[in-house]
């Protein structure tokens, strides 16, 4: 097979850099695996080692320093038929530790490189994820303070199935990324190199001495016997061809007609208990039945024991091309809590829109209409306030009729507490 080097852009790092080494024997492992560009993608971040991507004619995604595993693990399971490659250098890895802890535990098919030259060379030189403690380097004392982290120990102990801990300068290099390569599961190679550019200047480092700093570790060259196990794209497969088939979405007809054909933005405010995201969900299924597009986009409250307050919500008749909303046509105000949280917004509202509020529910001046409703006295339980208000709108003939809402009702509930809701609606009063 030909090289897949990039004749328009070859590789051009700096002097004496071991990278270089790396690219040509992955190049090298390309052609023995018969692959062309078209099947691989090179996945890479920042750093020297990102720039392996420019260097190959292959599909390629640059993304974020230190999340190239995440980019990675969405290619593959959804082209499972493209050979993946992440290149990495010990920057990367030490920013996303965590992805490359995932990426170990799910052993999906990729190969990652890390590119382990022992600084940020490309910044400038500062201690990294695997800076030994005696080295200088640009980043001053630092690097004394911190242990470095052995990566391929890291990977086989997170569950690694294929670990390789090898030198640049090994000679069956492109056999080894090979081998890593065509090995069905995630494979790592921590691939020790030299940094011309900076680490180098201060620290002597020489393929010798990575050498026998190699040997004194305990070897690691292929597959991880304790950490072998299904690739999980393929256990994923075979699982969930077992699981039973999820019903398709339920299709609403649009049988009425709306009592209006412009655009709606409305938003909900309440509390905990009140049902405000059941309720907003009700009314863009009832929009739907007279083939209004519908979003709705809620607010969830951080505290366990706050419920969602707000819930906003867009009928229209067009396109929703984006779902903010700053000019709401209808508010409804049924609980302090929702209403602290828009206060700017029902401030600014005009003439031409409605707040219903419920009675004893403080609301900041504003110039839109005002429609105040009793749900207390009518005996309706704060849990059935906002479907209450529902009925309200719909009853007033504004953003819904009686006729879509209880449409989306029966179509949301089933059996008694279908019935119940309905009466609920019956028995408000506007």
């Amino acid at each position: 097979m030909a090289s897949l080097i990039n004749r328009n852009r070859p590789p051009a790092y700096c002097p004496g850099c071991s990278h270089e080494t790396v690219t040509k024997a992955l190049d090298k492992a390309f052609q023995a695996l018969g692959l062309e560009g078209n099947q691989v993608v090179l996945v890479s971040d920042i750093g020297c080692s990102g720039l392996f991507d420019t260097f190959f004619n292959t599909h390629a995604f640059h993304g974020l320093h230190g999340r190239a595993l995440t980019y990675a693990t969405g290619i593959k399971p959804a082209q499972p038929h493209l050979t993946v490659v992440v290149t990495m250098g010990d920057g990367g890895l030490g920013i996303g530790g965590a992805h490359v802890a995932s990426a170990c535990r799910r052993n999906v098919d990729l190969t990652l490189l890390i590119l382990n030259n022992f600084n940020y060379g490309m910044t400038g030189g500062q201690c990294s994820f695997t800076t030994p403690p005696d080295a200088v380097v640009g980043s001053g004392f630092l690097n004394r303070l911190e242990r470095p982290m052995d990566a391929a120990e890291l990977v086989r102990a997170a569950g690694a199935p294929f670990v390789s801990r090898c030198s640049s300068y090994r000679k069956d290099l492109p056999d080894k990324i090979e081998e890593a390569i065509g090995f069905n599961g995630f494979s790592v190679m921590d691939i020790w190199g030299i940094c011309t550019g900076r680490y180098s200047k201060r620290n002597k480092l020489t393929p010798s001495t990575i050498q026998e700093s190699l040997c004194a570790l305990p070897p690691l060259d292929g597959p991880v016997q304790c950490n072998l196990r299904e690739e999980y794209g393929t256990h994923y497969r075979r699982v969930a061809a077992l699981e039973k088939k999820p019903s398709p979405p339920r299709a609403i007809e649009p049988v009425f007609e709306a009592p209006g054909a412009a655009r709606e933005e409305i938003v909900l405010l309440g509390s905990a208990g009140q049902r405000i995201l059941t309720a907003g969900e009700i009314l863009c299924m009832a929009g739907m039945t007279a083939g209004l597009r519908a979003s709705q986009k809620n607010e969830y409250n951080i505290t366990v024991l706050r419920g969602p307050s707000v819930s906003e919500l867009i009928l229209s008749p067009e396109d929703i091309v984006f779902t903010g909303i700053e000019k709401p046509t209808v508010m409804v105000a049924l609980a302090g809590e929702g209403v602290a949280r828009r206060k700017a917004l029902l401030s600014s509202l005009d003439e031409s829109a409605l707040v219903l509020r419920l009675a004893g529910v403080d609301i900041p001046p504003t110039d839109a209409g005002v429609h105040t409703v009793d749900l207390k006295s009518q005996g309706v339980r704060p849990p059935d306030f906002a479907l209450a208000s529902l009925a309200v709108l719909a009853k007033l003939e504004r953003v819904v009729n009686l006729p879509m809402l209880k449409a989306a009702v029966s179509g949301r509930f089933r059996g008694p507490v279908a019935e119940e809701a309905l009466s609920i609606i019956d028995k408000v009063n506007p």
